[in-house]
């Protein structure tokens, strides 16, 4: 991680003033020349992770009046909850934070309101109240791009009376994103599976049937094991693994590699772009990946927080006003931190990334580079 960018510091809490649930701004006596964010990550055991860290250290070198503290909860609840309790006792100015689950760190992140510190929840949305913005993906576009690429590669719409054979691998049920992912990508592909073109021959459509808890690789790769020995050991072929993430999609190959008995290639989605997954679309292995660009995302992260520290008005005139040259969009409808209330959130769009685009998707705009055998390596 960039150290320059880190910095462990003891401030006093800022004065602020707290308007409705949810919002808090900084007046204009109440403005300083530095600035303590701080940042909880919930787990940097996973590539995708490191990743946002260092590109939110970054990302932090171009605002001279930030220091970013950095905290990992290692995929431990109650470690979150501590390192957020510890950045409302330093007196942290704002907190961003990328929650392991959406419901446990409410009570938390409201401390951090009571205090007078605003919350930005970063990729994955907290179900408080007390968050006052949400910087992300949009999520139903992933799925959406994944279940897409299905019909596209396919040709759904002139199968005619052939069928596939689908199985679907989707996330953790305690990551908020996850549902969106697996909706978007059902959405799509639903038509088809009620007119008979594509067929779930273990019969497990629902999202708890398919979900991943924490999104282990172990897991998913067991739960496809499972379903080869169950539905196609008998030369059943499978066409069709849509798996919602990277981590899922390496372990649902892996069961493919080992305990598949067709022949056929098997079309494998997945997202995140990790550097391992991109080594299997190289082998052809897997077919696609979703990929979002963090280094996007840090940049609207700490936009974001310049403007709320600032005292700014914080709506879609902010993405005029950075120039940013990446689209972006500022939600209002789409995000619930509870029941009718809605947090303004700001949505970037991914990319689909195939072996055909790797370059220009990946490697042109310096997100990765490509040593000589073909393979990707994060650039940073």
């Amino acid at each position: 991680m960039n150290k320059k960018a880190i910095s462990i510091l003891l401030t006093a809490a800022m004065g602020v003033s707290v308007l409705a649930a949810g919002t808090v701004t900084v007046s204009a006596a109440e403005k300083k020349d530095k600035y303590v964010i701080g940042m909880s990550q919930c787990n940097l055991g996973e590539p995708w992770r490191v990743a946002m860290n260092d590109q939110i250290a970054m990302a932090a070198e171009k605002h001279p009046e930030f220091e970013v503290i950095f905290a990992d909860a290692a995929q431990d609840n109650s470690k979150q909850i501590a390192d957020i309790e510890n950045f409302v006792q330093m007196g942290v100015d704002l907190i961003i934070t990328s929650p392991n689950e959406a419901t446990p760190l409410t009570n938390a992140v409201s401390a951090a309101y009571d205090a007078g510190i605003p919350v930005i929840s970063y990729d994955r949305l907290i179900k408080s109240d007390a968050v006052s913005y949400y910087v992300s993906f949009d999520n139903y576009t992933v799925g959406t791009l994944q279940g897409q690429y299905v019909v596209d590669t396919l040709d759904l719409e002139n199968a005619g009376d052939k069928t596939y054979n689908i199985e679907f691998t989707a996330g953790d049920p305690a990551d908020n994103n996850a549902g969106y992912f697996f909706n978007g990508a059902f959405d799509v592909l639903k038509p088809y599976i009620d007119a008979g073109t594509l067929n779930v021959v273990s019969g497990q459509t629902d999202f708890d049937s398919v979900a991943t808890p924490a999104w282990d690789t172990q897991t998913a790769l067991e739960r496809m094991q499972n379903i080869l020995a169950s539905y196609y050991a008998d030369g059943t072929q499978l066409d069709v693994a849509l798996c919602s993430n990277d981590s899922t999609a390496l372990g649902v190959t892996q069961a493919i590699e080992s305990d598949y008995a067709g022949s056929n290639t098997v079309l494998i989605t997945g997202q995140d772009g990790d550097e391992a997954n991109l080594a299997n679309i190289v082998d052809g292995k897997q077919s696609m990946t979703v990929y979002k660009a963090v280094a996007n995302e840090a940049v609207v992260t700490l936009d974001l927080a310049k403007a709320m520290l600032a005292g700014d008005t914080v709506d879609e005139s902010l993405i005029e006003a950075s120039g940013w040259d990446f689209d972006c969009t500022y939600d209002t409808e789409s995000y619930e931190t509870s029941e009718g209330n809605k947090c303004p959130s700001f949505l970037l769009v991914p990319t689909v990334v195939t072996k055909d685009n790797l370059q220009e998707a990946l490697v042109d705009p310096g997100y990765y580079t490509m040593d000589d055998d073909g393979y990707l390596h994060p650039a940073n």
